[in-house]
């Protein structure tokens, strides 16, 4: 385990419950398990404890709000495997087909076509698998 601070640590406590609850126990274990070395353990670590314990713990936004907000901006930045993972997350947070579908209209014009291009295909692609598992996704 890599040295972490004692606000860290705590940032590391509030992060994991809200990683696996958006992301899925299922991706955070093999997450953990892809990043067992030393070298990538300490990102793992990081992510958990300032992007899911410092940011999505925050007041002022909801988890789907949240969900909205990473779409747009992996689909805008072409990061097609986040904006995968994060299409499921952001339907276990209740964001339906639908929503997901106008975040990718709106990058579109924003960002350009072929960039939401790209993240009509990666989230349609999600959205088709999680049917396909029996999970259903709000239209």
């Amino acid at each position: 385990m890599s040295p972490r601070t004692t606000a860290q640590q705590t940032l590391y406590e509030v992060g994991m419950p809200i990683r696996r609850a958006v992301l899925s126990d299922a991706y955070v274990d093999n997450a953990l398990a892809q990043g067992g070395t030393e070298f990538a353990r300490a990102m793992q670590e990081f992510t958990t404890a300032f992007c899911w314990g410092a940011v999505w713990d925050r007041p002022g936004l909801d988890r789907k709000q949240r969900s909205l907000i990473n779409l747009s901006m992996l689909a805008a930045t072409g990061k097609v495997h986040e904006l995968a993972v994060h299409t499921r997350g952001a339907v276990n947070n209740g964001v339906s087909a639908t929503e997901i579908r106008e975040v990718l209209v709106q990058v579109c014009i924003y960002m350009g076509v072929p960039s939401g291009m790209e993240a009509f295909k990666a989230c349609e692609a999600v959205l088709l698998k999680m049917e396909g598992e029996g999970v259903e996704i709000k239209k």
